[in-house]
């Protein structure tokens, strides 16, 4: 396989793709949320949890995207044990606590299962990321995330969901493609020209015929991702796919959590 000649070019590109900044913190104040949500703080608790961990995890494959797609080396020392433990510190400086994995406890078992789901995906992905001889090897910040959220789904699938995904018309894995509610939600919510940049929306929403507490946070295209999502409309990016003609500090993508509520 021939290798990118441009190295450095596709480092800052799949740096992008991870949209925007990991280190964030939701609070009341932070998310706009329906009456119907006075009597779920357990579930927002939750939700916001996941959230944190799920982009604390993807955190770690972008700040060494770099070590990933280093051609000269063969075996980067990125194992999932080293995922984890640096998700774990992430979770720390994002959330400002220890991250808790007592089983006994709802949010221990999720986080066991997000864990879980992220070792699994290391392993799996160690010989690609350990091929000597490949710069580029495609496994982005979004790869990564989308696999661990799908092996996390499978886990906790009578308890909670969680998923990127993004505008319909931006939306390349149609396996990340919105349902309904997500996709009502961007369209009239998050990409208002009067939304709060960055404000998540929650409300209480059946998923899949069960009541639940539905969370959405949008992430936003910084100048890097538009090497690959930005204009011209239809080009072929660095990737072979084609652009999608966004706008930088657009909506261009969003975290789905779902905590079913019975």
């Amino acid at each position: 396989m021939q290798c990118f000649k441009n190295l450095k070019t596709v480092i800052k590109l799949m740096l992008g793709f991870a949209l925007v900044s990991w280190a964030f913190a939701l609070s009341l104040g932070q998310f706009e949320a329906t009456d119907a949500l006075a009597q779920t703080p357990e579930q927002e608790r939750l939700a916001v949890h996941l959230a944190t961990l799920f982009r604390a995890g993807r955190a770690v494959i972008s700040d060494n995207q770099k070590l990933i797609n280093d051609e000269t080396k063969g075996d980067k020392g990125l194992t999932a044990e080293k995922v984890v433990g640096l998700a774990k510190e992430n979770y720390k400086k994002a959330a400002n606590k220890e991250l808790g994995t007592d089983r006994g406890t709802p949010e221990g078992k999720l986080t066991q299962a997000m864990l879980e789901s992220m070792k699994e995906v290391m392993d799996k992905a160690q010989p690609l990321i350990n091929k000597q001889g490949v710069g580029f090897k495609g496994f982005l910040p979004a790869t990564f995330a989308h696999r661990v959220a799908d092996t996390f789904k499978k886990k906790v699938e009578e308890t909670a969901s969680l998923k990127l995904t993004a505008p319909k018309s931006y939306v390349r894995n149609r396996a990340n493609a919105p349902d309904a509610w997500e996709d009502q939600i961007i369209e009239s919510k998050l990409k208002a020209n009067d939304w709060t940049k960055s404000k998540a929306y929650a409300e209480m929403s059946e998923y899949k015929g069960k009541p639940a507490y539905r969370l959405l946070i949008p992430e936003y295209y910084g100048a890097s991702c538009l090497d690959c999502h930005g204009e011209p409309k239809g080009e072929k990016d660095i990737t072979g796919g084609k652009k999608e003609g966004g706008k930088l500090d657009e909506v261009g993508g969003a975290i789905s959590v779902v905590i079913y509520t019975k």
